[in-house]
């Protein structure tokens, strides 16, 4: 069942409770859309989305249906139920003041309005900040829609056109979330250009993993995760 949807713009951002069991799509509008995504347990903001334990337990390097993304308690806080991309970067982390004025110049409200250049760091404190969050709490990203390889000398590189026009990605929560999301461009974007793109955010009423649920069982630590899991909402 559908309960609301929405657009956040390009280079904003947005944050909202996502309860246990509903799901969350988020769909690329125009394509090349990149949406750099927080996640906490929004019952007890000191548990969060601990991007080492998700890579190092699925023995993956990105994100794709199947795949879960842990808590920094061993816990399954949401799982990729869907996903016509293929591949979700959950390494190169958010932009900053520095890095946006250094690629894209310096630009500010005052001159461009609500097309001024801005940054997921600043967008990020701002958003978190509403909870009684602040810098000390942000970590890790989960870049969804952006594609980044690592090469066999530790490089990293943006693969451009990962996502198109209409690709989408759902997450279905399987803890109590605060979700905080930020459009902006990926930090490794080759284009000189400052052109974030919007994403539709829609949410639905659903129900966690049930015991055959194919993300359960895509690695052996996921049905241990889910376990963890389950033993926290008993």
């Amino acid at each position: 069942m559908l309960l609301w949807n929405d657009i956040v713009q390009g280079g904003a951002s947005w944050a909202l409770h996502l309860r246990r069991g509903n799901t969350l799509r988020l769909e690329d509008i125009d394509g090349g859309a990149n949406v750099a995504t927080l996640l906490y347990n929004s019952d007890c903001y000191v548990e969060r989305y601990n991007m080492p334990d998700t890579l190092k337990a699925q023995h993956i390097a990105h994100l794709t249906t199947g795949f879960v993304l842990y808590s920094d308690m061993g816990r399954v806080l949401a799982s990729v139920t869907e996903d016509s991309c293929g591949w979700h970067d959950p390494l190169a982390g958010f932009n900053n003041a520095a890095a946006v004025a250094s690629k894209y110049g310096a630009d500010t409200y005052q001159n461009k309005r609500n097309a001024w250049h801005r940054n997921s760091h600043d967008n990020f404190i701002q958003e978190v900040a509403k909870y009684g969050l602040s810098l000390r709490d942000l970590g890790p990203t989960v870049n969804f829609f952006s594609k980044v390889q690592v090469e066999l000398d530790g490089a990293m590189r943006y693969v451009p056109g990962n996502s198109k026009a209409g690709d989408s990605v759902e997450l279905r929560a399987e803890m109590n979330l605060l979700v905080v999301l930020d459009t902006g461009q990926h930090p490794l974007d080759p284009n000189p250009v400052y052109a974030p793109k919007p994403v539709r955010i829609v949410v639905s009423k659903g129900q966690p993993a049930g015991e055959n649920d194919p993300c359960r069982h895509s690695r052996p630590e996921n049905a241990r995760g889910f376990i963890n899991t389950e033993r926290y909402f008993a």
